[in-house]
């Protein structure tokens, strides 16, 4: 498994870092706030202890790169650079938000962003993802393609379609497998055949490798390295990201398959409480300044919350707006 040495960030960078994997943690945390006071259509799916994969992942990507998410999706929107007002909109059902109100937590989008959609589907990002990349391709565009998705979908017949197919065309694409270790309540050993995932991609002829996900530098590196290599034209890679979420399945999740022993070595290795312990030590932020950076990130959040909440219903005239049949 890859781990971190310190990539050739500047402060501005790995602050930048710092403040994304905070947005992101505090999002969801207002985010099951708001689904508790019962003012969210929808469940929620929380992203808490895996923000290293998505911001790492996201700090090596350009603008005019593309993103597929899946329902465990808020992370890779923020990390990518969404607009949290908007987002929080769309989690109540506002005609603010993202999809108007009609979509909610799992269908976020952004396409100017490069943010191509959460799925609810299983792989749903998968064939998406890859097409992107091939637009890419015949627009003469140097722009990469990043597939998120969890170990749930490792098994889904479209990622070796897809896998086969970006490797053949050396299509600029990455599948981000963000291992955290159960798909709902059934653990990974369960139902899959080898314990390291990444070594399907040598039956497909790209690189494929394993990195720890709960080390946002270390993901950083081996996504670098995996969207270098595809701006080359050298083709796709497989990243797996070995991680693991602090919270249930959805927020309705009883957790009665795994004990809290295990969850408390996990969150020994919070991803944000790393980070901020290797800034210290290299002297790019004190404590009493990671204090001050949440404390301003809360507030930040907390202002998008109130934007959501004053925001108005949609109208009724426009329940058949934005329909394709």
């Amino acid at each position: 498994m890859v781990t971190a040495a310190t990539p050739a960030l500047d402060t501005r960078q790995l602050l930048h870092m710092y403040e994304q994997m905070w947005r992101i943690r505090v999002f969801e945390e207002r985010a099951m706030g708001l689904y508790r006071e019962g003012l969210m259509r929808g469940t929620t799916h929380a992203y808490i202890g895996m923000e290293a994969v998505a911001v790492g992942v996201c700090a090596a990507l350009r603008d005019d790169d593309y993103i597929t998410s899946t329902h465990r999706g808020h992370g890779h929107c923020i990390a990518k650079g969404g607009d949290i007002p908007k987002m929080f909109a769309e989690l109540l059902g506002k005609a603010t938000g993202y999809c108007k109100g009609k979509g909610g937590s799992m269908h976020i989008a952004d396409v100017d962003r490069g943010i191509l959609g959460a799925n609810g589907i299983v792989g749903g990002g998968m064939g998406i993802a890859t097409g992107a990349a091939l637009t890419a391709r015949l627009r003469g565009r140097d722009s990469v393609a990043v597939c998120f998705f969890g170990d749930g979908a490792l098994n889904q017949g479209i990622l070796h379609e897809v896998s086969n197919l970006a490797a053949i065309w050396r299509l600029p694409v990455i599948y981000c497998c963000e291992n955290n270790h159960f798909a709902m309540s059934a653990r990974v050993e369960q139902f899959t055949s080898v314990a390291d995932p990444s070594i399907r991609a040598q039956s497909y002829g790209m690189p494929g490798v394993t990195v720890d996900g709960m080390d946002v530098l270390a993901v950083y590196e081996t996504m670098r390295a995996a969207v270098a290599r595809a701006r080359r034209g050298d083709g796709p890679s497989y990243v797996v990201c070995d991680t693991y979420r602090f919270f249930g399945h959805h927020i309705g999740d009883p957790l009665n398959y795994r004990t809290r022993e295990e969850v408390e070595v996990w969150r020994q290795r919070d991803p944000i409480a790393r980070l901020e312990g290797h800034l210290i030590e290299l002297g790019v932020l004190t404590e009493a300044g990671a204090r001050e950076i949440e404390a301003k990130i809360r507030a930040e959040l907390d202002a998008a919350v109130e934007f959501a909440k004053q925001s108005p219903e949609p109208s009724a005239d426009e329940l058949m707006e934005d329909i394709y049949a």
